[in-house]
């Protein structure tokens, strides 16, 4: 990705919106918007947005399992599973 060819004029976008949005849709590139030649915005198609989303969240759940591991709030795998199959033997 070329971050040069994807930084364009708030006046551009207003101009071209619709080829933009078709642009980006194929390429799946995001464009950065400025206004008086500073960044604003970033427009993205919603794929990739979503997967910077899925991205993100993973990443969360990462950092608390680190936390976690730090804290010692952590069961042997054995233990978890024996708890796991009772509680599926009692429904069953």
């Amino acid at each position: 990705m070329s971050l040069a060819n994807s930084i364009k004029p708030i006046s551009y976008f207003k101009a071209n919106a619709a080829e933009v949005l078709e642009k980006i849709a194929i390429s799946g590139e995001p464009m950065i918007i400025t206004q008086n030649g500073e960044a604003k915005a970033v427009v993205q198609d919603i794929a990739s947005y979503e997967k910077t989303q899925e991205t993100l969240a993973m990443l969360k759940l990462l950092a608390m399992s680190e936390k976690d591991i730090a804290a010692g709030r952590t069961k042997p795998l054995r233990e978890v599973i024996e708890r796991l199959r009772a509680k599926h033997k009692a429904r069953g």
